[in-house]
């Protein structure tokens, strides 16, 4: 039997997520988390084989706890389910030590199979990730000039490019105001820009929202 934690901070989603894999009879589900807190919880009290995690959290990004199950030697096997295209986030979360990549609106058998996959320590790689892949292999060194923005800061780019306020932002990533500044300088300065405007710009000419 293999042993699924679930965490999206969308009780609906999860729902969604538990019908498909309900289908399979040799995976279950034997937790959920909607926060950070909750799913270091789960994962100390159940011990699962497969962790289905969110981009997208309260406080911190699915990209942040990878990097932390990483430093921790954790033996759970995580497959990012998210909402964005796989060109803005797949390869990025699979350096960062996901086995897989998966879109929530993508086709529920690839979610079963992804699971079984990984649960084999085999990583689960879509046809459209392995054209990312191989594009990436021949693109000239240097890539795109927001690849070489941090978690964080990427965050705070797709969040000012969606309309979202200072105050807002600082809501959604569970930081103050003042380190989204901090966050919004770092990004301008990266990527050569001087406002708001140019950043959404940005932001919608290279698919990020």
């Amino acid at each position: 039997m293999i042993r699924v934690v679930l965490c999206d901070d969308h009780a609906v989603v999860r729902r969604g997520i538990r019908d498909t894999l309900q289908e399979a009879t040799d995976i279950r589900v034997v937790a959920e988390a909607g926060s950070y807190p909750e799913l270091r919880e789960a994962l100390r009290r159940e011990q699962p084989d497969v962790l289905l995690l969110d981009v997208d959290l309260p406080g911190r990004s699915g990209l942040e706890i990878l990097s932390v199950l990483h430093d921790e030697g954790s033996p759970v096997r995580t497959i990012i389910v998210s909402m964005y295209p796989e060109d803005q986030y797949a390869i990025r979360c699979l350096r960062a030590g996901a086995m897989g990549y998966l879109n929530k609106g993508g086709d529920p058998q690839a979610l079963i199979a992804a699971v079984r996959s990984v649960a084999q320590g085999r990583k689960y790689i879509t046809p459209e990730i392995a054209e990312l892949l191989a594009n990436h292999l021949q693109a000239p060194e240097g890539g795109e000039p927001h690849d070489a923005l941090s978690e964080r800061e990427l965050q705070t780019l797709r969040l000012i490019a969606s309309g979202k306020k200072l105050s807002q932002i600082a809501e959604a990533l569970m930081i103050s105001p003042k380190t989204v500044s901090v966050y919004r300088a770092r990004v301008l300065e990266k990527l050569g820009l001087s406002n708001n405007a140019e950043l959404t710009v940005y932001a919608i000419r290279n698919k990020l929202v």
